[in-house]
């Protein structure tokens, strides 16, 4: 297999007018080039290879793409600001795309919720956009999880969780109510959209998941108790294969092995730790799935859910089809200077769309051919955005005031010596994720703006193995926050940033933490931008618990939170009268995540101490930064604010 050059021809003219991020150095690049939602933000291959869908702003809409093998336009589709969640091929002639939405629901045990609606949309064919269930009374149009497609009987199907719906009022009523909230799994024929029950729902207090042969029956099922933990795992027969008790519900199915004879489940072990299993269908003794790799995301084959392969955290892709790895491993090598992801592939693996980002790269999409042996880029996701204007990237490791090893992500002002820098700290969210060496928008808008920005991943992190992610437990507030300024002092120590002049901004998780940095520790940081945060722990426990009212729910949280008399000693808003820096809140009006009300309320609580703040509302916003204006509405004010009190020259 011939190995490929990163832009080895490239940047030949694209047939939409893609051309190459512009490489000469700007002044100043406006904040939007960084917050807007980028050129192209996400692209699926159909099966065969021959047609590629892009997610895309052209001409200042934002449009579906579909292109053939020569990046011709066959149709396009504008979304707007639709909250696209995913898009994928159901054969070469259609797509399946799912969109978010927030809903009202005043009246029932929530105000505001967010569902997902399924759409099918023709591509190569004329045809009418139809809302999976949408012809359904007896089903709400939406979907609750997805089982994969398959192609059976010379059709395609699409497999998803459903709420059914019952008559009010006896058999003559006309008026559709929830039966009840369990999901039902439903076969859809994507052509005709004709949906028909594939498996009924569990019993209440039980939750239930499936995983589908490549006939889309009903391969193993798994049932989990909300009330007392017991579980059981049942094959296709219906036979029990595997049981047991969680304590906290920390088990679920994996899915189906690489010949399709085996399922793969997981669950905590006695220390809390993650273990994989594996066990036949036909029944017999479960045995420990690759319990010594390091596995970052597991592949698999869309047409029959087998396993295939996995991503390993310091091998990379690895496959058990000898031709597929020898495939990965020449991708692996030709872009190995970059953060690079396998996004998608034709099942025969001929053809595979890469994505890179990194130094000097704000984001690139190519088509790799294994057949030619070429890699030709096909987009750029911030044409803005050229090598020049991308702020180096690195890694940086040091130790806890604990003892305990860490890293994070040290991102430079390009054309900046990296010496006594004002700095931006820039916890991540969830708090189980991690940050890596790939573009990150956020912290290249203020590096853009001369500031070095750090982003630690705290312990809690999912960068390392489980012992590392549970170090994190009980810890809010703790030592997952002076994780991230003992990171801040090593900079400092190096003589990379200027410890005086450091402010600190996060969204979700890092919104605590940022609110925490000014509020639980003192003296640190000249300002504080907190998006979306979590302010009261206490509140948050209550709004998690409120539609779960079940016993492992509840302990799943308390795992990760702690003992309740602790809450109150690590809840910003209970120190608002201690703030030491200007604090600027960020929060969008439909967050179903973390509410409104906890920016609300920590407002309130700052002007009742006198202290200085800012609440910033953005309207129509949910969690994840969603629509293109809000999120650069969210970008200039973050920035705006930490230049005013931070200046970064």
């Amino acid at each position: 297999m011939k190995v490929f050059s990163h832009f080895a021809a490239a940047f030949a003219a694209f047939s939409l007018a893609f051309s190459a991020p512009s490489v000469a150095a700007q002044e100043q690049v406006p904040l939007a080039a960084f917050g807007a939602l980028p050129d192209v933000e996400d692209a699926s291959i159909s099966p065969s290879g021959t047609n590629i869908a892009i997610l895309l702003t052209h001409e200042g809409t934002r449009q579906l793409f579909f292109l053939d093998s020569n990046m011709k336009l066959i149709s396009r589709l504008t979304v707007g600001d639709a909250k696209v969640r995913y898009f994928d091929w159901v054969g070469d002639d259609q797509i399946l795309l799912v969109t978010g939405q927030t809903e009202d629901l005043r009246g029932f045990t929530t105000n505001m919720a967010e569902f997902n609606v399924a759409r099918l949309i023709p591509v190569t064919y004329k045809g009418e956009i139809e809302t999976v269930f949408g012809s359904s009374r007896d089903l709400v149009d939406a979907v609750w999880g997805s089982y994969g497609t398959r192609f059976i009987d010379n059709r395609w199907m699409a497999y998803f969780g459903a709420i059914e719906l019952e008559k009010a009022g006896g058999v003559a009523s006309t008026n559709m109510i929830w039966k009840h909230g369990r999901r039902y799994l439903y076969g859809v024929d994507t052509r005709e959209n004709q949906p028909t029950r594939v498996a009924t729902a569990a019993r209440e207090g039980v939750s239930r998941d499936w995983l589908l042969d490549a006939r889309g029956e009903v391969a193993a099922m798994m049932d989990v108790s909300a009330d007392d933990g017991d579980w059981r795992l049942a094959g296709p027969q219906g036979d029990v294969i595997a049981s047991g008790n969680e304590r906290n519900g920390r088990v679920g199915l994996v899915g189906l092995g690489y010949d399709g004879t085996t399922v793969i489940y997981s669950e905590r072990d006695e220390d809390n730790i993650t273990q994989w299993y594996e066990v036949p269908l036909a029944g017999g003794v479960a045995t420990p799935f690759l319990p010594d790799e390091h596995v970052d995301r597991l592949y698999w084959d869309e047409r029959t859910g087998n396993l295939i392969g996995y991503l390993d955290q310091k091998k990379g892709p690895v496959f058990r089809d000898p031709a597929f790895q020898s495939a990965a491993t020449g991708i692996r090598h030709a872009f190995a200077d970059f953060d690079m992801r396998m996004v998608d592939w034709s099942p025969d693996f001929k053809k595979v769309l890469v994505r890179t980002s990194g130094n000097k790269d704000s984001g690139t999409w190519f088509v790799v051919d294994l057949t030619s042996g070429k890699a030709d880029a096909i987009a750029y996701e911030r044409k803005q955005l050229g090598p020049n204007e991308v702020g180096a990237v690195s890694t940086v490791e040091y130790t806890a005031s604990d003892g305990l090893e860490m890293d994070g992500i040290l991102t430079l002002p390009p054309g900046r010596e990296a010496a006594n820098l004002p700095v931006v700290v820039l916890p991540h969210g969830g708090p189980h994720s991690s940050d890596s060496e790939a573009f990150d928008w956020w912290a290249q808008a203020f590096a853009s703006r001369g500031y070095a920005v750090f982003q630690p991943n705290f312990r809690g992190s999912t960068n390392r193995d489980d012992a590392f992610k549970l170090a994190g437990y009980g810890e809010w507030g703790r030592k997952m926050q002076t994780d991230i300024s003992d990171g801040l002092a090593m900079l400092a120590d190096k003589g990379i940033v200027d410890r005086d002049r450091a402010c600190i901004v996060g969204a979700s998780y890092g919104g605590y933490a940022a609110l925490a940095g000014v509020t639980l520790q003192q003296g640190l940081y000249e300002c504080a931008v907190a998006v979306a945060p979590v302010s009261d722990i206490a509140a948050m426990y209550n709004e998690d618990t409120r539609t779960a009212q079940n016993r492992i729910t509840k302990k799943r949280l308390l795992d990760q939170l702690g003992p309740r008399d602790r809450w109150d000693e690590v809840s910003p808003r209970r120190f608002a009268d201690r703030a030491d820096a200007p604090i600027m809140l960020i929060h969008g009006e439909d967050d179903t995540v973390v509410p409104f009300s906890h920016s609300d309320k920590m407002a309130d609580a700052l002007k009742d101490a006198g202290k200085s703040y800012e609440l910033v509302r953005l309207e129509g916003e949910d969690h994840w930064l969603s629509l293109s204006s809000t999120r650069l509405q969210m970008l200039e004010a973050a920035v705006g604010f930490v230049e005013r009190h931070n200046p970064a020259d």
